[in-house]
Formats: structure tokens, C-alpha cells, sequence
């Protein structure tokens, strides 16, 4: 389907015609009734029920229902909620659309949901119960939720809202892989820039670190990018200057997305051990050889367990797998041979994604993604859903339990991105980052601050430039967005 009709309250169209897309994915919604084109309409927000009729491309009404909310915990949001219940059962009973896994829910972190319950005094059994009938979850992503909110307060009890973390972008990659959005230089860009980008970066980083100068910093994270694409010596002066600034040694966390295996050294990972650097990434998004080359990573399965290897032997690091789901020309089988390997390799952490076609990837300009959503979402679906309970069910075998979870939009079945750990080894940066419940200072290009205002619980984001030849070129506005967001948040 390319086009849908809604006829709603405009205050909440784009999360209507997002719930919406879940069913249908990237069909484009119009807010209004046109010929040939199916759709819904809704009554007024002024109503104390929601009555919506589905009409299909003839005109004909296929149903018609109204849903009245027996609960108070909609509140301000009741009206929309209970629109998104209508549209939910008009798909599911007028249509014989199969009930989505997260219900109602679209947005990135439902967690939050379940921590709001949470610090209500709920416990996670009441809180289940109320994700299941109140926003229409499935039973196991009701239970995920709680799980995952219940492991959230409690790894998040010694922060203050004072507190902040750190964030160091390198926006480089030795090759840039089919799904990714990111903005990012291969290696010849790299040469050209590396240089400048670095004495730019260092700039921000220092006047960064006098205007924390006071505050409590938790964590710190560089991310990209892949920033072991930089050498030996740039790691060792960046780090360098980060200890200098924010006191690396003195944090709760200290992690560095070593990411590619192909870009992984032992000279390397033993600068980042001789910085105090706790944890890191070795993300082969998949362990079969076929599907790599296709993406675009141009690496192999055995540098993969080298790296490993190498991490393990140098030691003292924490060590996250990230691995996608729904890749190209992936089933089952090339599931189970990628999941056989992890059980070999048994990282701390290991963090499963749904494949999300994002608008800016090459996936996308080539068009695979389209097809891949559009095809047929429902056995995609369920295909899925087949490959996340034997991830859920590895990531167990490994004593691994689940700590932090977010959503995307335009994601493969419409599941969920899913980060386990070894009790002990969570990352805490992973759930700063979803919960917003602290400032997270962004250097780097493509970085985005969030100043957190506790007393409103508010956040306020402060994005520097996304390229790094823009980022280099206007590095002092960098600096001066980050001095008056913190003025204003002081």
C-alpha cells in the first residue's frame, strides 16, 4: 500500500499515521479523504470515547467501532491513546491485520513506560499486566519491558541528575556498510581529514572539559564511526587529552567502540588498556561470510575471533558483540550458524538489532529496504520474530539477561534493538542514553548534546555538525552551542 487516508485530530497525526505505518510500512499517510485511496477517520479529542470507521478503496465502510477508556492512567494523553486503540482493532478486525508485538507503542524507549510504573509503586507483574491491556502488547514484549525497566532503576540508583556523561564522535569507517544512516568518511576521507578533524576535536574537548569543571562525571563513550580506524598514535594523544580534561581514570565507565574487526591491532587495544578503557565493541553484525561481503564490511569471520583472541589476551576489557537481524538474503539458518558462533566467542555483552531501514543508507537509495518492508511484512514478521527468540535463547544459554532495549522507526517486523550483559557488566552509558534522566555532553561531528534539566525534567539538545569538513570549518560555534546550552541549564 502507497497511500492511507486519516482523518484525525492534527495535534496527533504524526503519531497516528506512525502506528499507522507499523502496519503498513512506508506507506506515505495524508490527512484527508481521497478517492481510490483507504482510510480512517476518527472523532473529534473533545469526546469522552473515540469512535473510528475503516473504509476501503471503494469508499465502503468495512467497520466501524468506538473504544471507551476504563482507565485513568491515559490521562493527558487519553485521547490519542485511546485513537491509537481504535485504529489498532480496526486493522486487526476489519482487515485481518496480525496484531503487532508492541501494540500501540511506537515510540524509541518503551521502557520509560514501564520505569514510570515502576517509580509509581507498581511491581513488574502489576506493570505486565497494564502494557498488555492498556497499550495492547504482546505478552512477552510486556514482560521484556518490565524485565528491562526493572534492571534500569536499579543500575540507575547512584545517579544524580547533576551528573553528566561523555560522548567522543569519530566519524570515520574503513568502508561504509549498506544499512547504515550514519555520517561518516571511508578511508580515503580519512586521510584528508583525519588530521584536522583531530586538532578540532581536541579543541572542543578542552574548552568541554572547563566548562564541566565542578560537575560529577559518570561515564564516557567514543563512538562513530569506528574510532580504531584512527592509528595507535592518534588513540593514544585523543585519549590523552580526554584524561587531561574529563579524568578517565576517576569514571564509573570508560568505553571505546573498537567496532570493525578489521581495524583492531594490539598495539591498539593496548593504548586503550594503558587509558583505563573498561569496555569494548567487536561488532560483526553477523558471522556469515556471504552476507558481509554483501553489506559492504569487507572483513572476515576469522578476524572476528582474532579480535577476540587479541582483546582476551591483552586483557581487562569488558567485550559487546553487536549483531543485526533481518540482513539480506539472511533465514534461519544463517541465524543459527552466526548464533553457534557467539556460544564459541561468549562476549560479555552481546547487543541484537532489528535490521531498520534508515531514509539515508545505501540500502535505501538502492531500494532493498523498500522491498524488504513491503514485500511481505507479515512472514517477514514472523521470520523475525523466529530469529529474536533464538537470540533471546542464546543470549541466556550464555547467562547473559536483558538490561537495555530501544525501537526504531521503519525496523524490519516491527520489533525492538535488545542489549544483554553478564550481571555485573552492563554498560551504564546504554541507559543514560535511553532514559534522559542526565546530561550527555557530544564532541565530535554528528554529535548531539542533551542538557537535562532536572527540576523540569527536561532536556535540551544541542547538535554540532554532522560531516566532519563542516564540523572542522565552524568548530568554534561547536564550542559556543555547548557554553550557552549549559549557561541556560547552569
Amino acid at each position: 500500500m502507497k497511500l492511507f487516508s486519516l482523518c484525525a485530530d492534527e495535534k496527533h497525526f504524526y503519531e497516528l499515521s506512525t502506528l499507522i505505518r507499523e502496519f503498513f510500512p512506508l506507506c506515505k499517510v495524508v490527512p484527508e479523504r481521497c478517492d481510490d485511496v483507504p482510510g480512517i477517520s476518527l472523532s473529534g479529542p473533545d469526546l469522552p470515547d473515540v469512535h473510528g470507521a475503516l473504509w476501503d478503496e471503494e469508499g465502503k465502510e468495512i467497520l466501524s467501532l468506538s473504544v471507551t477508556d476504563p482507565y485513568e492512567d491515559f490521562q493527558g494523553e487519553r485521547w490519542k491513546n485511546l485513537a491509537k486503540i481504535c485504529i489498532f482493532r480496526l486493522f486487526v478486525q476489519g482487515w485481518g491485520k496480525k496484531p503487532l508485538p508492541w501494540g500501540i507503542l511506537t515510540g524509541v524507549r518503551p521502557s520509560k513506560i514501564a520505569y514510570a510504573y515502576l517509580e509509581q509503586g507498581k511491581a513488574p507483574y502489576e506493570i505486565v499486566e497494564i502494557l498488555k491491556e492498556h497499550y495492547l502488547l504482546r505478552e512477552d514484549k510486556a514482560a521484556l519491558t518490565a524485565k528491562v525497566a526493572f534492571s534500569e532503576r536499579r543500575l540507575m540508583a547512584s545517579q544524580d541528575g547533576k551528573d553528566v556523561s561523555i560522548y567522543v564522535g569519530i566519524p570515520f569507517c574503513p568502508t561504509r556498510c549498506s544499512y547504515c544512516s550514519f555520517i561518516s568518511s571511508d578511508a580515503r576521507s580519512f586521510k584528508k581529514y583525519s588530521e584536522d578533524y583531530l586538532k578540532a576535536l581536541i579543541r572542543e574537548i578542552r574548552a568541554g572539559g572547563e566548562m564541566l569543571k565542578g560537575r560529577n562525571i559518570r561515564s564516557f563513550y567514543m563512538g562513530g564511526g569506528t574510532p580504531t580506524t584512527l592509528s595507535a598514535g592518534q588513540l593514544e594523544l585523543l585519549l590523552t587529552e580526554c584524561e587531561k580534561a574529563f579524568h578517565l581514570s576517576s569514571l564509573l565507565e570508560v568505553t571505546v567502540e573498537a567496532g570493525r574487526p578489521d581495524t583492531i591491532t594490539s598495539e591498539k587495544l593496548q593504548v586503550l588498556k594503558n587509558a583505563k578503557v573498561g569496555r569494548i565493541s567487536i561488532n560483526p553484525q553477523t558471522m556469515v561470510q556471504k552476507t558481509l561481503d554483501l553489506i559492504g564490511r569487507h572483513h572476515t569471520t576469522e578476524q572476528v575471533e582474532e579480535a577476540f583472541d587479541l582483546a582476551r589476551k591483552i586483557g581487562g576489557f569488558t567485550i559487546n558483540m553487536d549483531l543485526i537481524l533481518g540482513l539480506q538474503d539472511e533465514g534461519m539458518e544463517e541465524v543459527r550458524h552466526t548464533m553457534e558462533k557467539v556460544k564459541e566467542l561468549r562476549p560479555d555483552n552481546l547487543t541484537v538489532h532489528t535490521l531498520a531501514v534508515k531514509r539515508s543508507s545505501r540500502m535505501n537509495e538502492l531500494g532493498d529496504g523498500a522491498r524488504m518492508l513491503t514485500e511481505d511484512p507479515e512472514k517477514m514478521a514472523d521470520q523475525i520474530d523466529e530469529m529474536i527468540l533464538l537470540s533471546a535463547k542464546t543470549a541466556s544459554e550464555l547467562g547473559l539477561y536483558p538490561y537495555y532495549m530501544y525501537r526504531q522507526k521503519n525496523m524490519a517486523g516491527n520489533f525492538e534493538n535488545v542489549g544483554y550483559s553478564l550481571p555485573g557488566k552492563e554498560g551504564l552509558y546504554n541507559i543514560e542514553i535511553m532514559e534522559e534522566r542526565q546530561s550527555i555532553l557530544a564532541f565530535g561531528a554528528g554529535g548531539v548534546s542533551k542538557i537535562y534539566t532536572p527540576e523540569k525534567n527536561l532536556i535540551e539538545r544541542v547538535p554540532n555538525m554532522k560531516g566532519a569538513p563542516e564540523y572542522i570549518a565552524r568548530i568554534d560555534e561547536m564550542i559556543r552551542r555547548k557554553e550557552e546550552g549549559l549557561k541556560i541549564h547552569a
